[in-house]
């Protein structure tokens, strides 16, 4: 798989740095947030380093349908309450202006009880 050896969730993707693993198969980890803004928050990042949804193609498309059917799973597993009166958050930021500072695509997964502290 395409990985920066310089880029911090690929080093956690590797085992190289300590993360708390929620979930991983061939093409995705998931993990939680070492800063969490709510009860319930974690990332879902491909193993492949793509820097961001702006460098997303055709042949993503599977992935990311794949990330996109797991944080429902996954949240409810966290324990986020179920849809319609629980539910979560699902944020991709990107690029500068989008709030990225990990220049890997990643999807944060937030939920529980509100108000969070942020979002």
């Amino acid at each position: 798989m395409n990985h920066d050896p310089n880029c911090i969730f690929c080093k956690i993707i590797g085992g190289q740095i300590p993360s708390r693993k929620v979930y991983e198969d061939a093409d995705v980890y998931a993990f939680h947030d070492i800063n969490p803004w709510a009860p319930v928050h974690f990332l879902i990042v491909p193993k492949l380093h793509i820097p961001s949804m702006a460098q997303l193609q055709p042949e993503h498309e599977r992935l990311m349908g794949r990330i996109m059917l797991l944080a429902p799973r996954l949240a409810l597993e966290q324990g986020c309450e179920a849809y319609p009166d629980g539910g979560f958050r699902v944020v991709c930021n990107t690029g500068k202006h989008g709030g990225q500072e990990v220049h890997h695509l990643h999807v944060h997964v937030m939920g529980g009880p509100r108000p969070w502290l942020k979002g």
